[in-house]
């Protein structure tokens, strides 16, 4: 049966990586996903080449033809300057780089994705508009902010989520599929923040952060598993880390302690699947 690790949400921490890296050297999967956000807070442009690319390197020459396929996409907190190295080990073969792209693995079709819906954060790398142009109170658009490298403002306005998957889906026969999303789909026990009472100027908080373009994508089209991160605390708001959409099964790897949380499943037997914080 086929084993797969995901991941997400590490923001360059030395005990989740080597956490992470001691069960991918003991007990190797046949594929590992890392859900985004991993690189540390802040431009750290070392990050990838100083220590990302070595210790891959490092797995790699150690497990041989036991090494994984690696599916790794950034999140909202990853600066977008941080690609070039990123791409350098997607050269080296070390993993597969696959935002808004996909590609087939063992029958497969395994998609990434990495954009978020509009954000409180000024770094706008991989904020979006969702399905319209609508942003949520407390949260700053994708015009404003900053961007690490240069976009077109036309881009900036018009772009959405729903645009971006309704062409990366397009044709596809999504019964085997795989996602990789930063972001949960909205409305789930995956995109719970914070259950205190918050209000922006009188205007209550919605309370659920995910992308209404994900949870439409995934109800009409129903692929396999689905991949998520981003809400750190969802799976402590809502208490679980994974629901069933009709016969998707989404799994969140997001988890606002200190620890790792490793999700490990099956293609074969998706509901199956484990949570562990090592």
């Amino acid at each position: 049966m086929t084993t797969c690790y995901f991941v997400s949400d590490l923001h360059g921490s030395a005990h989740r990586y080597r956490k992470m890296f001691e069960r991918l050297l003991s007990e190797p999967p046949d594929a590992l996903f890392m859900g985004g956000d991993l690189l540390p807070h802040g431009r750290n442009p070392e990050f990838v080449s100083e220590y990302l690319l070595p210790e891959f390197a490092k797995a790699k020459k150690a497990l041989q033809d036991r090494y994984p396929e690696v599916f790794l996409i950034f999140g909202n907190d990853d600066g977008r300057w941080g690609e070039p190295a990123i791409i350098e080990g997607a050269m080296k073969a070390l993993w597969h780089y696959i935002p808004n792209h996909k590609i087939s693995w063992r029958n497969c079709p395994v998609c990434g994705y990495a954009y978020v819906p509009p954000t409180p954060f000024r770094l706008k790398d991989w904020d979006r508009f969702d399905v319209s142009q609508y942003v949520d109170p407390g949260c700053l658009s994708p015009m404003e902010g900053f961007y690490s490298v240069p976009v077109p403002d036309n881009q900036k306005r018009f772009a959405t989520i729903q645009k971006d998957l309704d062409h990366l889906t397009a044709g596809e026969d999504l019964e085997r599929a795989i996602f990789l999303f930063h972001t949960p789909p909205y409305q789930t026990s995956l995109d719970c923040i914070s259950t205190r009472a918050r209000a922006i100027d009188g205007v209550p908080m919605d309370l659920h952060a995910g992308s209404i373009a994900v949870k439409r994508l995934i109800e009409i089209r129903q692929p396999l598993v689905t991949l998520h991160g981003h809400i750190h605390e969802s799976a402590r708001v809502s208490g679980s880390w994974q629901q069933r959409i009709g016969r998707t099964c989404a799994f969140t790897a997001a988890h606002d302690g200190p620890e790792l949380a490793l999700v490990r499943f099956s293609p074969e037997h998706p509901e199956t699947a484990t949570r562990e914080l090592l």
